[in-house]
């Protein structure tokens, strides 16, 4: 009974399900998804417009990537931002050639900062396939 147990745990935490978009820190002190434009190109790829808001404070503290995830928090693609971007608040990156299989219609997109990672509001996009 006490392995039953034991492996009950295990599973229910292995495989738990949906990645959580509705527990984040709003300061700006965690980067934030303002807005996404997905758009899908004649090889099937996918190209991310990301607009990200984080209050950078030079290189000791600012917002150094984002990715695309699937509904259940694996990584499809991402994006490195290389430099603080103090005045340029909120900004825009894209990230083209992102692989994103057939069968998902929702990703998730989230921001990270080179302090805190992610935690900031992210943003459900529904891919409108070609």
């Amino acid at each position: 009974m006490r392995l039953l147990v034991i492996l009950s745990m295990f599973a229910s935490s292995t495989f738990a399900s949906k990645f959580d978009i509705d527990t984040y820190s709003t300061p700006l002190d965690f980067a934030q998804v303002t807005q996404v434009l997905a758009t899908q190109k004649s090889s099937g790829s996918w190209c991310f417009g990301t607009s990200v808001r984080h209050n950078d404070q030079g290189w000791a503290h600012y917002a150094d990537g984002w990715e695309v995830i699937d509904l259940d928090g694996n990584k499809l693609g991402h994006r490195q931002l290389a430099h603080p971007h103090d005045n340029e608040q909120p900004f825009t990156r894209s990230q083209c050639d992102i692989k994103i299989p057939s069968e998902i219609s929702k990703v998730i997109v989230r921001a990270k900062c080179n302090k805190h990672g992610f935690g900031g509001k992210t943003m459900v996009v529904e891919l409108s396939k070609n």
